[in-house]
């Protein structure tokens, strides 16, 4: 899954300086998300991961790229947290 969403927003957000680092999905309170992990090579403020989450939240919604078993879309730095590393 990773790669479609790479290839569906890679060259929509490149722009920004930042790019997909990860795509997953994980069930949280009885809800499925289908997380997307941004990198860059800087710092990526919250006005960059709102700029880009607009730009993602389009393109999924127009390409219909999300399963429909999925609750929710979460899109964050990879600065978020250590709990990636916890998969």
């Amino acid at each position: 899954m990773k790669e479609e969403v790479e290839k569906l927003v890679g060259d929509s957000i490149k722009d920004l300086d930042v790019y997909i680092d990860d795509v997953y999905t994980t069930t949280e309170e009885g809800k499925k998300l289908f997380n997307i992990v941004l990198d860059s090579s800087q710092v990526i403020d919250l006005n960059k991961i709102t700029e880009a989450s607009r730009i993602i939240n389009k393109l999924i919604d127009d390409a219909k790229l999300l399963p429909t078993d999925i609750d929710e879309l979460d899109i964050f730095s990879k600065e978020k947290g250590d709990e990636l590393d916890e998969r």
